[in-house]
């Protein structure tokens, strides 16, 4: 029988697993941490004290792999996943929101809707679109999105209320260093992918019951072994990969942890990957949680809205940018739990390409929120900054192969692909090596 040993019980090692054991391989899943999920996880917790994520991870309706992976191991989207057509207002009510109608019209009236642009605005971000679907939704390679929007002269503040949170959000890289190439892509499957495709879909539950506990079972049930709070050193990868070089059956190894744990286990195996997988660079993502006491607080008007946030754009563009609003922070987007997991008074505001300390965070978040929502009685629950929580998203990334060599793979959002470091990159990383693999003898590669 195929035997494939896992190393990483993220989203894209559970979905490689599950991929495996439909195709008939006996699976041994390692996980370090003693939850699985990875960088999207829920964070143990006493029984008595309420649960909180890693980070306050959404999807969209694009996400066709993910959540076909959910519905196959027991997961009801419907029920776990709340849909909202993709909105992006502010508390003013400023900013982008799509109705519920059939794509392009959907997009055409959101920006003919839009509150606090011009009419000149809207008929250069229009252009802007329409030049970019007759292009193919390509660009110049060595473009950043902030080129990309100075050659389509999108005014600034469709940059700053529009283009800049859907490139932090997307690429959790900001404008002035994310790749043009990768968020037109992004752009292109949101809009153009289907019914729905643009949809954001926001978690009612936490994230550990969102996919990777229920996969866990789910492997459990058909059989695979998963070993939690088991760490492979090195020296075991390397006794694991003489033993699949020598069996007459087939073997593989599948390393699906973070890509500076690949490239340790693999310095010695394959020093040239394992120089490419370390030479990465990652952004940060940091989650401010807050609990509201203010008797007046009666949730917010959407259970997810955008948040005045720092800008890259000149000084002159934010003043008149930001003149309806005040009180601009570091977060981009606010969540309310209380809504989406009845966690009363509890909300998470979410820093993408965060930078800085805990505490200095925590303090601008929470002067943020009280100056743009008016909200007073506010507290610092948490901060959870997951400092490689993506690939810096960049011009000519330089992403390693998945194949490493005879019997050896690696999978995760960071393999070279056309994804930046979403979920669904996770997801659909992790089922292609295993397509690739029940295409080759004995886990090999195919000349």
């Amino acid at each position: 029988m195929k035997h494939l040993t896992i190393v990483g019980a993220g989203w894209a090692g559970l979905a490689a697993a599950v991929a495996a054991v439909e195709q008939g391989w006996q699976v041994e899943l390692f996980e370090a941490a003693s939850v699985p999920g990875g960088r999207a996880r829920s964070l143990e917790a006493p029984p008595d004290v309420t649960p909180l994520d890693n980070g306050q991870h959404i999807l969209i309706g694009a996400y066709r792999d993910t959540l076909a992976l959910m519905r196959h191991v027991g997961v009801h989207p419907e029920a776990v996943l709340q849909r909202l057509p993709l909105d992006v207002r502010f508390a003013d009510g400023r900013g982008l929101a799509l109705p519920n109608w059939p794509a392009p019209l959907n997009v055409l009236a959101g920006i003919v809707r839009t509150g606090g642009w011009t009419w000149r605005d809207k008929a250069l971000l229009l252009k802007a679109c329409m030049q970019w679907q007759w292009a193919g939704f390509t660009c110049d390679a060595h473009w950043t999105v902030a080129t990309l929007c100075a050659q389509s002269s999108l005014p600034a503040c469709v940059v700053q209320a529009l283009i800049e949170p859907l490139c932090l959000s997307a690429l959790n890289t900001p404008i002035s260093r994310a790749s043009a190439t990768v968020f037109l892509r992004v752009l292109h499957d949101a809009l153009l992918g289907g019914a729905r495709s643009s949809d954001v879909l926001v978690p009612r539950v936490d994230l550990g019951e969102l996919l990777p506990q229920p996969a866990l079972r789910w492997l459990k049930a058909q059989g695979a072994q998963v070993h939690l709070g088991h760490r492979i050193t090195a020296d075991v990868l390397k006794q694991q990969y003489a033993d699949c070089t020598a069996a007459a059956g087939g073997r593989a190894l599948l390393l699906a942890c973070p890509p500076w744990e690949a490239a340790r286990l693999t310095a010695d195996l394959h020093p040239t990957w394992a120089h490419s997988a370390a030479a990465l660079t990652h952004e940060a993502i940091a989650t401010v949680y807050l609990h509201c006491a203010d008797p007046r607080f009666k949730g917010l008007a959407r259970s997810m809205m955008a948040l005045n946030s720092d800008s890259e754009v000149s000084d002159t563009s934010k003043s008149s940018a930001n003149q309806a609003g005040s009180g601009a922070g570091p977060a981009q987007f606010i969540f309310d739990r209380e809504a989406l997991m009845q966690q009363k008074g509890l909300l998470a505001c979410v820093v993408s390409a965060s930078v800085g300390t805990r505490e200095a965070l925590a303090a601008k978040v929470l002067q943020q929120v009280q100056d743009q929502l008016g909200l007073t009685e506010l507290q610092v629950v948490q901060t959870v900054v997951e400092k490689r929580a993506t690939l810096a998203c960049t011009p000519h990334l330089s992403r390693p192969a998945a194949f490493i060599a005879p019997h050896l793979w690696a999978c995760g959002d960071y393999v070279a692909g056309p994804f930046p470091s979403t979920l669904e990159g996770a997801v659909r990383s992790g089922q292609e090596v295993i397509t690739q693999l029940g295409q080759m003898p004995h886990g090999q590669r195919l000349l």
